[in-house]
């Protein structure tokens, strides 16, 4: 199989580009399993820490500020220096994140933990995404978007669940998976010295570890476009992660630790699944069917909280997960398949910054809401902003173009 004509593969690689492909889209999926793997513990380190809501949501926030951060300032250096050491780079640091939970002793501990995987996530994804649009087969040039948004979703919900599952289940669930895990991300790390690396790099210089989040100018009304879209996707995640646990405990009063990972499972697992099924859609129908299933997702979450019933809740994150992944995967995919191979980190991490703006701010305002105004009624105003701001994406979304549905779609010429 032919590689992309704008593609150069720089090293010797040990694996073929298929294999590689499907370790990044496991690395990166990996990634995510462990970003989502503290949900579930975060009610557990509040009863043994005794700290409060705000400071929950801020070892949450404090994660993807932390992911933003990265992905600004080394999101795109991987467009400079090559794929493989960026992604070798990331991997140690994530390592040493799932030794700092391992060895938690306090929030402190927490807050570092939680930070260095914000950065270890942030250079990572840039890196990863990128280089699965990279490696992504010639006849399949949807592919590598599709799994830059399916991988991280699959890993969000078997990690809340595998979580969830040890907590209940496992022995010693503070330290035992985060063990686990490290061991996982040092087989990645081995792995990566394998892949072929398609960016013919330089060596790192502090020059190259500034601002560098870039639209180009030819995608900047569609990017302008998808902007409510990401947001409202990404706020309804960062609720779902931070506050998750505590809305079946506290409203629904159901304190199951594996119940408490459910609502991340059903969310992110239905998600991956329609992104999946929808990959042949039309970008701009994917993502006007999210909202529309977003809003009513929402709609019936809130019911759910109303009543007090854990299985109309859930209902509600699964019809939500039907909207969550076909409206990132279509803007996504409608976004970055057209970023040039020089700039596609940069670009990548532009879609990224305002996803990750969108989990972690409004999860720290609903932190800081639920001291003063109580978690259902929180809960009821958070929810209520989305479906808003849902409804007014659904307009905007008429502007993404899928080039390679419009081109598959054009009539053969003599």
């Amino acid at each position: 199989m032919e590689a992309p004509t704008d593609t150069r593969i720089a090293g010797r690689p040990l694996v073929g580009r298929s294999v590689a492909f499907w370790g990044m889209s496991a690395t990166l999926g990996l990634l995510l399993f462990a970003s989502s793997t503290p949900s579930p513990l975060y009610v557990v380190y509040q009863r043994e820490w005794g700290f409060s809501d705000i400071t929950l949501t801020s070892v949450f926030a404090v994660y993807a500020l932390a992911l933003l951060a990265s992905l600004v300032f080394a999101g795109s250096v991987s467009d400079q220096i090559g794929r493989r050491p960026a992604i070798r780079f990331a991997l140690i640091i994530e390592i040493a994140t799932m030794v700092l939970f391992a060895e938690a002793r306090d929030v402190g501990w927490l807050f570092a933990a939680r930070i260095a995987q914000g950065v270890a996530t942030g250079i990572g994804m840039g890196a990863i995404s990128a280089a699965l649009i990279d490696l992504q087969p010639a006849d399949s040039p949807r592919r590598g978007a599709l799994m830059g948004a399916v991988a991280p979703l699959t890993g969000l919900a078997i990690g809340a669940l595998g979580a969830g599952l040890l907590i209940e289940y496992g022995p010693d669930p503070t330290h035992f998976v985060f063990w686990l895990l490290a061991g996982a991300f040092a087989l990645c790390l081995l792995f990566v010295a394998a892949i072929p690396d398609p960016v013919d790099g330089v060596p790192l210089r502090v020059g190259m570890l500034r601002p560098n989040v870039e639209v180009p100018p030819a995608l900047r009304v569609a990017f302008l476009a998808t902007l409510p879209c990401l947001i409202a996707v990404w706020a309804l995640g960062g609720l779902v992660l931070s506050l998750g646990g505590s809305l079946t405990a506290g409203v629904i009063g159901d304190d199951s630790h594996l119940v408490g990972g459910l609502p991340i499972f059903v969310m992110a697992g239905v998600s991956a699944i329609m992104s999946v099924r929808l990959r042949n859609a039309h970008a701009r129908a994917t993502a006007r069917g999210g909202l529309a299933a977003l809003v009513a997702g929402l709609a019936v979450v809130l019911l759910g909280l109303q009543v007090g019933s854990i299985a109309i809740f859930l209902l509600g994150t699964a019809i939500a997960g039907l909207g969550f992944g076909p409206a990132f995967a279509g803007a996504f995919r409608a976004l970055s398949n057209q970023a040039p191979l020089d700039r596609r980190a940069s670009f990548v991490s532009s879609i990224l910054v305002v996803s990750y703006l969108a989990f972690s701010l409004p999860a720290v305002l609903a932190g800081a809401a639920v001291t003063q105004l109580g978690l259902h009624d929180t809960a009821d105003i958070y929810g209520i902003a989305l479906i808003v701001l849902a409804a007014t994406a659904l307009p905007l979304s008429g502007q993404l173009r899928d080039p390679q549905s419009e081109v598959a779609a054009q009539p053969a010429t003599a």
